[in-house]
């Protein structure tokens, strides 16, 4: 059959290398003669935090991540173990995870500048541009770190055992990588890295608005500090875990609250929901890609809006939630489940429980609870104590809480599709689809 090709196919057959299908101008070339033979470390006991001012450290497969290489992830050297300290970080090297698990073998990071204190461990490698290799390697561990790549390291990762994986020296180079010229090379590279740059100040304005959130939570949520307007004596109450202002309360739980054991009669069907730690109540299928419920729910909780649960096995870790995506759900049997007074609002209660100071509470009360189970059910919880303003205040303190949260999750969705671009970037530059001017 005889097909025309248009104009456009023909410019864009022009541009590929006839035989390999390659973008103009790039060769096909493996690993081995673009970089250096790999170098391992050695791994010594360490200790279980990170070094310190001139310590020496060995770096922790966690020092890769997401193609960032984050020094901080490392454990102190303190004995004699340093004359095996064999394989410091230096600057523009790679460096590689040649035994992990199947999800992170082979990830790949970047080295900028010289750490002369921090050595590779046995479990990470590390690589160098050969000198006449031409290549860029902040351009090549982007190219490893993207999935086509990543699916090829995978695939050459061997091992008996089913959770670690290992890469050979012969296995990683003889890896064949797709080459634009230096040039190029170099261009793509600047090009992730702006964006990297920005996901970077992304995530660190993230983490500055989440400590902030933290630290006012421990100063608003215990009274130590007052919005304008609430402050009506002088002095503080004692509690047993806290103090409060002395025009504050501090009732136990079952004094403002009574649990709920509202069954799913008829099993109608109800969304079945799920505590995490950090999210509160989410869909659990959703939550665990899966249905991990009976298919029987009849038996289990009714959860309104407004209302509180907890799965009673695992508060100490603050797994505590509010219901406020929906009218009502169904929680496990293992959940417990109440309603506050209206003396309470429940968004302020909610941030009360999420404090790192309620987290250690739950935690105490679990061990001292007489379930062997290493449960906290109600009778236990309900004996807990929580600072109280006025509604109105409460009601100020939600708002704040809320608004910081609005940020946080403004950024996060921000920081999502900056991810999402700079993918759909990668995809272009790396595969030669969009080609950068040089």
């Amino acid at each position: 059959m005889n097909i025309e090709m248009t104009a456009v196919e023909k410019d864009k057959l022009n541009k590929q290398d006839q035989q390999s299908f390659l973008p103009r101008g790039w060769k096909e070339t493996p690993l081995w003669k673009l970089c250096s033979m790999p170098v391992s470390g050695y791994s010594p006991v360490g200790t279980n935090r990170p070094a310190r001012n001139n310590e020496k450290g060995v770096l922790k497969l966690s020092c890769i991540q997401a193609n960032r290489f984050i020094p901080e992830n490392n454990k102190a050297i303190t004995h004699s173990d340093f004359q095996d300290l064999k394989t410091p970080v230096r600057k523009n090297t790679l460096i590689i995870s040649r035994s992990n698990t199947k999800e992170l073998v082979g990830a790949v990071c970047y080295v900028e500048n010289d750490f002369p204190n921090l050595f590779l461990s046995d479990l990470l490698w590390c690589i160098s541009a050969k000198n006449d290799s031409r290549v860029d390697l902040k351009w090549l561990s982007y190219l490893l770190s993207f999935g086509p790549y990543r699916a090829k390291i995978i695939a050459r990762a061997g091992g008996t055992n089913e959770t670690m994986r290992k890469l050979t020296k012969k296995g990683f180079l003889g890896i064949r990588v797709a080459c634009p010229k230096l040039n190029e090379q170099e261009n793509i590279a600047e090009i992730l890295s702006t964006w990297d740059t920005a996901i970077e100040q992304t995530r660190k304005l993230i983490s500055a608005k989440k400590n902030n959130k933290k630290a006012l939570a421990q100063q608003l949520l215990m009274g130590k500090k007052r919005l304008p307007g609430f402050q009506q004596k002088k002095g503080w109450k004692s509690c047993r875990f806290f103090n409060v202002p002395s025009d504050w309360e501090c009732p136990q739980i079952k004094e403002v609250a009574k649990e709920r054991s509202e069954r799913n009669k008829g099993n109608n069907g109800s969304t079945v929901l799920s505590c995490s730690k950090h999210k509160g109540f989410v869909e659990s299928s959703q939550y665990f890609g899966k249905q991990v419920y009976s298919d029987d729910t009849s038996n289990y909780k009714v959860i309104r809006r407004g209302w509180f649960g907890y799965p009673s096995n695992h508060i100490e870790e603050g797994s505590i939630g509010l219901l406020s995506e929906h009218e009502m759900g169904i929680v496990s049997p293992i959940y417990t489940v109440f309603q506050c007074s209206k003396k309470i609002v429940p968004e302020y209660l909610y941030a009360v429980f999420k404090t790192e100071t309620y987290r250690h509470i739950f935690a105490v009360s679990t061990n001292a609870s007489v379930d062997r189970r290493g449960s906290l059910r109600w009778k236990e919880f309900s004996l807990i104590r929580v600072p109280l303003p006025q509604p109105d205040e409460q009601q100020a303190i939600a708002r704040v809480f809320a608004t910081a949260e609005t940020e946080i999750v403004g950024l996060e969705k921000k920081l999502t599709a900056m991810e999402k671009q700079k993918r759909g970037l990668m995809q272009k530059l790396l595969t030669g689809e969009v080609r950068v001017k040089v």
